[in-house]
């Protein structure tokens, strides 16, 4: 299985951002720190969520360490793949949901986003997913992983980014 990316990029970036200086991450409101939102600069992880009529829901939640300037998200994410112990399942996503509501994420306000999955008793198990986040103008460049056990089938669809973990 893949090493959990994002934690070593997540690990690096705060490395860096303690070499250099803790100018960004010291400044009021984290006004000049690095966005959250950025892949580097966030966590990601999977668990499994209540099924409801007819689907299994697995939750994507996002956290930021300290240091990070809150950001804005909205919608489902795109490009969104799925893997298992690093080999692509080539599942396409549909989303799901209003795609118009933005929510704040940042150090101490996490977020999430469902993957739906047609429970039809034979899913494909996955461990990895991996999307680009939507911002209320648009793509936030760069590709967000996270890790866990899931499983996608045809017709699995990704709800939009709330509030909360």
């Amino acid at each position: 299985m893949r090493t959990n990316r994002t934690s070593a990029i997540a690990a690096a970036a705060l490395a860096a951002l303690a070499s250099a200086g803790t100018a960004w991450a010291a400044t009021p409101g984290g006004v000049g720190a690095p966005s959250a939102c950025r892949p580097a600069n966030h966590l990601a992880k999977i668990t499994q969520d209540q099924a409801g009529s007819g689907h299994l829901h697995f939750r994507v939640t996002l956290t930021a360490p300290k240091g990070y300037a809150a950001c804005r998200l909205a919608g489902s994410p795109a490009g969104v793949a799925f893997a298992l112990h690093g080999t692509s399942l080539g599942v396409t996503a549909g989303r799901y949901g209003d795609q118009t509501t933005d929510v704040t994420f940042g150090p101490g306000r996490p977020v999430h986003f469902d993957i739906q999955v047609p429970d039809q008793g034979h899913g494909t198990p996955a461990d990895e997913v991996s999307f680009t986040l939507r911002a209320p103008g648009g793509e936030i460049p760069g590709t967000s992983v996270a890790e866990g056990r899931f499983e996608v089938a045809p017709g699995t669809a990704i709800g939009p980014v709330r509030s909360g973990a």
